[in-house]
């Protein structure tokens, strides 16, 4: 359970001593995970914390797990950890980007690493987007997306089972049905029948173009059919857990609609954000028990750093493939 200390002398609660930790050669992750358990203090206490919570959500046969996270980590080698990941969660949260670094990436889109730190007017002129330190050519994203995204629509457009409305769920499931890259977020939520759900599907090139596609087709999006299938699922679930990286609305829609069951049940979250500016993607989980979007009695925990470098440690330590 997550500690309820405030940080008033009178609420201290005093704890297992801090003991140096003492690498191996050769030391597994799970071993390394196991020597810094309940010894090593600030944040990577946090992270073993939430390591413990995901180990007894995913073991815990009765809950209902989410997935949340934002576009921009898939234009980075975590899209691998991710899609391996996608067969242990329920449903998936995400934001309109990620359609179009995995769609991209999915037919052979190259991205690059780059530098925080390079000229940006320079990368301009030579067409070359900058995304944090990765590296993205002009066509590798936006031609390979445009290219990829009106075949595979007039591939649904005209096929038999075409349904004219469609929810963003069922129409990203029809894209991961006809991707075959494997290691495409979509294709192995199709494979793995995992529901994708994008709230901010209009925002990004997926959404543009599907904004195009629809002035000279009978096509039509339902926005608020997935909105209606999170809520039955919080109400149908009374057990309910999630993995949150990042916050915006991909977290929002995983706490805000687990309000009306009362709150979730496991909750970890990753952030690099500050709470002091009344973010939501700065609000720590604690927050949300204010608003019932998280149980007063759940375990839950919120982790300060970099999730490229945070997940796959965790995900290795319960030795999740």
């Amino acid at each position: 359970m997550a500690a309820k200390n405030n940080g008033t002398a009178e609420n201290a609660v005093v704890g297992e001593p801090v003991r140096d930790i003492k690498l191996r050669k050769s030391m597994s992750v799970a071993e390394l995970i196991k020597e810094m358990d309940g010894i090593g203090g600030f944040s990577a206490q946090h992270m073993i914390d939430g390591v413990h919570i995901l180990d007894g959500m995913f073991k815990d046969k009765k809950s209902f797990n989410f997935l949340s996270f934002p576009a921009d980590i898939i234009a980075t080698g975590l899209r691998g950890v991710i899609a391996d990941a996608v067969k242990h969660f329920n449903a998936i949260i995400t934001t309109g980007g990620t359609l179009d670094h995995d769609i991209a990436r999915a037919f052979g889109g190259v991205y690059s690493m780059g530098s925080f730190y390079a000229d940006d007017s320079e990368l301009h002129r030579k067409g070359i987007y900058r995304l944090g330190n990765v590296f993205i050519k002009k066509d590798e994203y936006g031609l390979k997306l445009e290219e990829n995204f009106n075949r595979i629509m007039e591939e649904i457009y005209s096929s038999k089972d075409y349904k004219k409305e469609y929810s963003a769920s069922e129409l990203i499931n029809e894209f991961g049905k006809r991707i075959k890259d494997n290691g495409s977020i979509l294709r192995q939520a199709y494979l793995n029948n995992v529901k994708i759900y994008d709230p901010g599907i209009l925002d990004g090139a997926f959404g543009t173009q599907l904004t195009i596609f629809s002035q000279d087709h009978d096509f039509k999006l339902n926005l608020l059919k997935d909105e209606l299938e999170l809520s039955n699922i919080t109400f149908d679930n009374k057990v309910t857990g999630a993995l949150m990286i990042g916050g915006g609305i991909s977290k929002h829609h995983v706490i805000w609609w687990n309000q009306f069951k009362g709150g979730l049940d496991y909750a970890v979250y990753i952030t690099t954000a500050t709470q002091f500016d009344g973010s939501l993607s700065g609000a720590r989980l604690s927050e949300a028990v204010s608003w019932g979007k998280i149980k007063e009695k759940a375990r839950y925990t919120t982790i300060d750093g970099d999730a490229t470098i945070i997940l796959p440690i965790m995900f290795s330590a319960i030795d999740l493939f």
